[in-house]
């Protein structure tokens, strides 16, 4: 599960959503399928962590990296 793309990460997790909302799931396929579901958005969010890290550096024209994270 760890080597899905974001947007694999997400799609499966919309897939998870609707069919908890649905409610026609047993309570133990809820649990697993609700359980699955927190590893997706834990993916989900170290990868948009990192993102964030990529982007908030960027390079200046002369080459030096500027840090958006940090409050000088």
């Amino acid at each position: 599960m760890d080597n899905l793309s974001f947007e694999e990460s997400l799609e499966q997790l919309e897939e998870i959503v609707n069919k908890l909302e649905k409610g026609d799931v047993p309570l133990d396929d809820a649990i697993d399928e609700f359980n699955n579901a927190m590893q997706l958005v834990k993916i989900c969010n170290e990868k948009l962590n990192k993102a964030e890290e990529s982007i908030a550096k960027i390079v200046e024209d002369n080459g030096d990296l500027i840090d958006f994270n940090t409050n000088e």
